[in-house]
């Protein structure tokens, strides 16, 4: 029998968009179930997003706990009745057959909480596929490098793992910034994340983001990340990559003392770590954070 999967899809008066993502859900080419759990964030409900549909459903709920993604996907979780959990936020969509792919995978491997796949990254009209090549993931190789491919938009979950031992998403995570890394490096822990090497989530880049340009958000979900996780002082790149992040945000803020304090940090741990002159650049105002951001972007890179 093929598993029934709940959708949870995070939504915050993104109407046009969260229409998209749930077509996109809904069209999959996925033989089992689908149930479609939309989270009002801090917004009133849609109803008319609802179907009632005997394999494909749409409910509409409004997020009961915390206000932002965490809270709203784990309303979502704690709503599901499918033995998956998939999320997909409500500014990014699916591509046919991920669903599917991921859900074989699962079933495969049932000792594995968490499976992810390849992302095309959408910003200026351009498309960017980033594709981790490898069909697993494991925890200290997370440690080294996050993989921006492993996306939240592209998680499909295991309900009764999560329930059981990864736990919820973290609310408490400052800003929401960085609850997704942490979610990864948990599930990882528990199992190596699966992973399925093919770009099958459309993810936007832009002004619609909720965390564009959000530097102190960022500095203190990153700087939360690193002192839940002193694992990261095995990785000297790793270490190292995230101190290059807080310390870029603080530079974009004007805070130049702190700023070069994180700077210094990320090279006595790698000295080749790049966002250390990105740093110092934004510091002393070579370059301006939109300017540096713009062209990361354009590549399909982010800081």
């Amino acid at each position: 029998m093929i598993p029934k999967v709940s959708v949870v899809v995070a939504t915050r008066d993104r109407p046009e968009m969260v229409r998209e993502a749930i077509e996109s859900i809904l069209a999959q080419d996925f033989d089992g179930d689908i149930e479609v759990i939309v989270v009002a964030d801090q917004s009133e409900p849609d109803v008319d997003l609802s179907r009632t549909d005997a394999h494909r459903t749409v409910r509409v709920i409004r997020n009961v706990r915390s206000g932002g993604l965490a809270g709203a996907r784990n309303t979502g979780i704690e709503a599901a009745s499918g033995a998956f959990v998939a999320f997909c936020d409500d500014d990014d969509y699916w591509l046919p057959g991920k669903l599917a792919r991921q859900v074989d995978l699962l079933v495969q491997i049932p000792q594995a909480a968490l499976c992810t796949c390849g992302i095309e990254v959408q910003f200026d009209d351009q498309s960017y596929p980033r594709v981790l090549h490898q069909d697993r993931v494991e925890y200290d190789e997370l440690l080294e490098d996050r993989h921006t491919e492993l996306h939240p938009s592209t998680f499909v979950l295991r309900r009764r793992a999560v329930l059981d031992h990864v736990g919820l998403v973290d609310e408490g995570v400052p800003g929401g910034f960085g609850e997704d890394y942490d979610y990864l490096l948990r599930a990882a822990r528990f199992h190596p994340v699966l992973n399925v090497p093919e770009p099958l989530t459309v993810v936007r880049w832009g002004k619609q983001s909720f965390f564009f340009r959000r530097w102190e958000t960022m500095a203190a979900g990153l700087t939360w990340v690193l002192e839940r996780y002193p694992d990261f002082e095995r990785s000297a790149v790793g270490s190292a990559r995230i101190r290059g992040q807080i310390g870029f945000a603080h530079a974009a803020m004007g805070h130049r003392r702190q700023a070069f304090k994180w700077a210094t940090q990320a090279a006595r741990r790698n000295p080749r770590e790049p966002r250390v002159l990105l740093t110092l650049a934004v510091a002393s105002k070579a370059f301006s954070p939109d300017f540096v951001m713009e062209q990361l972007h354009k590549r399909g890179r982010g800081i």
